[in-house]
């Protein structure tokens, strides 16, 4: 823990530390335009290239590139840099034109992306591993079809075993929706259980109406709707980590494509102007 605060300290020193010394030099060269804008702007995409090189090179088998830790600290810490370049480039104004717009709006995409996948790849792991029974991602369909079936045969078996429609209608009514297919993404990404509390809710007031042997199935169906709930649960966190890299990476490979197509353009303009 004190290797990983010390490392967190040492790294907010160096963000901080190039923070002020390009403010710096912005506010020394504050009369010429044209010298700060080709700093930073050239400052910016020479660390775009440090940061989306890494994924290349992480690929190559047996290059010694340190820890990957460090790499990742770099990473995050590099990244927010690059707001700080990319503001003090842009002047803090709106972007005008179209081909601006989409300039900054790929690197917000970009920024937004990296702060997120920060999060999710860090808090998303912790959250499977406390709520437990952690099912591999492909198997998932499977072991919620599991389920369905379990949850069907529990309903249809109630009306011949007791006689009565009353839980086969209310499976019907409220849980058909619920064991067909992944419910409640957002919920369980912001650890909403609302409509899990709903359902079991709506089970307990049933029980009103239910004779001995309804009130044991309806028991173990709220044991399948808990496990249904987990389940989807499981998916969310982990469609979400493999999902982000593939908004992220692509959109990182745009960006890059969209700045050096900036930099031939304004190196064109200034070609013709002189």
């Amino acid at each position: 823990m004190k290797g990983f605060l010390r490392r967190r300290l040492l790294w907010g020193s160096l963000l901080v530390a190039a923070t002020i010394a390009v403010a710096s030099v912005y506010a020394a060269w504050e009369g010429a335009t044209t010298r700060s804008a080709y700093l930073s702007g050239w400052l910016l995409f020479g660390l775009m290239v440090v940061l989306t090189g890494y994924n290349w090179l992480k690929k190559i088998p047996y290059l010694p590139l340190g820890r990957s830790e460090v790499w990742l600290e770099f990473h995050l810490y590099a990244g927010v840099f690059t707001g700080v370049l990319f503001l003090l480039h842009v002047r803090l104004r709106w972007p005008t034109g179209w081909f601006e717009l989409v300039l900054t709006l790929l690197y917000a995409i970009v920024m937004f992306s990296g702060v997120l996948g920060i999060i999710i790849s860090r808090g998303w792991p912790k959250r499977l591993t406390a709520r437990g029974g952690e099912v591999p991602f492909d198997r998932i369909p499977l072991v919620s079809r599991q389920l369905r079936e379990q949850a069907e045969a529990l309903a249809l078996s109630s009306v011949a075993e007791a006689k009565s429609a009353t839980i086969a209608e209310f499976y019907t009514r409220r849980l058909h929706d619920f064991f067909a297919g992944p419910r409640h993404f957002l919920s369980h990404l912001f650890e909403i259980r609302l409509p899990l509390n709903a359902l079991l809710h709506d089970l307990g007031d049933l029980n009103r109406f239910l004779n001995e042997q309804e009130r044991k199935v309806a028991d173990q169906l709220v044991a399948l709707v808990r496990q249904k709930d987990g389940l989807d649960y499981q998916r969310a966190l982990q469609l979400t980590l493999r999902l982000w890299l593939f908004v992220h990476i692509p959109v990182t490979y745009s960006l890059m494509l969209w700045a050096v197509a900036h930099i031939v353009l304004v190196y064109g303009f200034s070609a013709g102007a002189r």
